[in-house]
């Protein structure tokens, strides 16, 4: 009882909390949007079929609670099919959509990058329990064929990356052949739908429900990514995927000008990302690696001892200290002034001691019976490591990594000390522009430069602070739109780990 009282007061707080931001700072964050009406369709399409998918499972069940939360996600589905009905009327009729802030565009066109998002986490969700192995000659042929032609996608995407668009005879490849991919698994869909009102089983020559879901996912991801990569929509500006036009969201994409002609967070926005991305790849493998050797190399003894103990002592010590401590010894290091790299630094080392933690106690809850069964098989150590006990602890060490983005995401203390960038930028961080590869006669004799590391730059929480506290921009509602973003960016993270630990969690289930 008192469990589900906290439960509760959580729940409360959190709906309370993300309420009252978006009632005062979404009118601002969508000021002047627009989007197509079919950027909009396809961004429905995913959680229409996930919560008629969990409405339906739990009809029936003797349990209030479950009942309760099948009615909550058949209402959604409910409202998000409603939502997608007055899309389609749009696009029908001809009549825009609009609001005093934001237009719906009666289109059918989609934009790329919305596309690619959905279809990749279409693809992630779409998992067969059971791979379809057919043993019949013509189905393995053809299931041979699906994956020759996933194939060929990526690797016809990662070429364009590099040389451009890639055609023979003025005629493009990729794109054309993501298309065919999808018209051939839209086949087989429509096949086994049809079998299915007849309330009859598949022929075997026609590939499962699932495959043919994949294979169409994989088609379009690899479409969306050749539009991306080379610029070039397919279709046309009202049907088709379209590399840019159907989105135009001035808050998030567009810095700020001054003179309070735009408001904008773009640069922020990216500055955000950057460092979290970089404190994660700094943090999580120093963590993981040591939480391997402490937990399956290392002996208990006095030295863990100490280890553990100055692990929560650093996981307890305030944000501001960790900023002193990248102002002393990491900037004065690495161009002697604020920096993205610097701020990675600082929040990697914050971000460090939890995922170090949870992910011992994850390596310590793998049974014992998995290293014994392993090692009476003959595999070594190392092995068994890398594939029994990492593997099962990945749902535990994603935990962490959750925890500690949600924490680092929103810091303001550090990056106040080490990131030293302007409160409204113009520019966004070129990262991957600007990193520089040379050879050179002494070791490593392989040099990686990337000189836009090295400079200041500014990010949400920074931001925030500035406009609100400090007053900077003296634009309250400029502020409670930061912080709408802020909280989304933090809650899309929330979302990708969140994906991530589900989909360990079955795979380790499966296997």
């Amino acid at each position: 009882m008192l469990v589900s009282l906290v439960v509760f007061l959580v729940m409360g707080v959190l709906a309370f909390l993300l309420v009252y931001v978006a009632e005062r700072g979404i009118g601002t964050a969508v000021e002047n949007l627009s989007v197509s009406s079919g950027t909009l369709l396809v961004a429905l399409v995913l959680p229409l079929v996930v919560s008629v998918r969990r409405g339906r499972r739990g009809l029936g069940s003797a349990s209030g609670v479950t009942l309760v939360a099948v009615y909550l996600w058949l209402a959604l589905a409910g409202t998000l099919a409603l939502a997608s009905l007055a899309l389609g009327y749009t696009i029908v009729t001809g009549n825009a959509l609009t609001t005093a802030t934001a237009t719906i565009q009666p289109t059918a066109a989609v934009g790329a990058l919305p596309a690619a998002l959905v279809s990749g986490l279409a693809l992630l969700a779409v998992r067969q329990a059971t791979p379809w192995r057919p043993s019949d000659p013509r189905p393995r042929t053809l299931k041979r064929a699906g994956v020759g032609l996933a194939i060929v996608l990526v690797a016809g995407v990662l070429v364009e990356l590099v040389v451009g668009s890639l055609a023979v005879a003025g005629i493009p490849l990729v794109g054309p052949g993501a298309i065919a991919v999808c018209v051939l698994s839209g086949v087989a869909i429509a096949a086994n739908l049809s079998t299915r009102f007849q309330d009859s089983p598949s022929p075997a020559s026609i590939p499962p429900l699932r495959s043919s879901t994949q294979l169409f996912l994989l088609g379009v991801l690899a479409a969306s990514l050749h539009v991306l990569v080379t610029g070039t929509s397919i279709g046309t500006e009202t049907v088709g995927l379209v590399a840019s036009g159907t989105v135009d969201w001035p808050f998030v994409m567009n810095p700020t000008q001054g003179l309070g002609i735009q408001r904008g967070v773009m640069p922020a926005l990216i500055g955000t990302v950057w460092i979290v991305v970089g404190a994660v790849a700094f943090a999580v493998p120093i963590a993981v690696g040591a939480a391997v050797f402490l937990t399956e190399y290392a002996e208990d003894s006095l030295f863990t001892k100490g280890v553990d103990v100055a692990t929560n002592g650093l996981w307890s010590t305030p944000s501001i200290v960790f900023g002193l401590f990248g102002l002393a010894f990491i900037v004065p290091r690495f161009g002697n002034s604020g920096s993205i790299f610097a701020s990675q630094l600082v929040l990697g080392f914050m971000l460090l001691p939890l995922v170090l933690v949870t992910s011992r106690e994850a390596m310590q809850s793998v049974p014992d019976e998995y290293r014994d069964a392993s090692a009476a098989l003959g595999v070594s150590k190392w092995d068994t490591i890398r594939e029994v006990v990492v593997p099962a602890s990945m749902p535990g060490i994603i935990t962490g990594v959750i925890l500690g983005v949600g924490r680092i995401a929103g810091e303001t203390a550090p990056l106040l000390l080490v990131l030293n960038g302007p409160v409204a930028p113009t520019d966004t961080p070129a990262i991957l522009s600007s990193f520089e590869v040379g050879l050179t006669a002494q070791p490593p004799f392989v040099s990686v430069t990337n000189p836009a590391l090295l400079e200041s730059a500014s990010a949400l929480p920074y931001q925030l602070y500035a406009i609100i506290t400090a007053g900077v921009l003296d634009d309250l509602a400029f502020g409670w739109a930061t912080a709408f973003v802020l909280l989304g960016v933090v809650l899309s993270f929330f979302a990708v780990a969140v994906a991530s630990r589900r989909y360990f969690r079955r795979k380790l289930h499966h296997d």
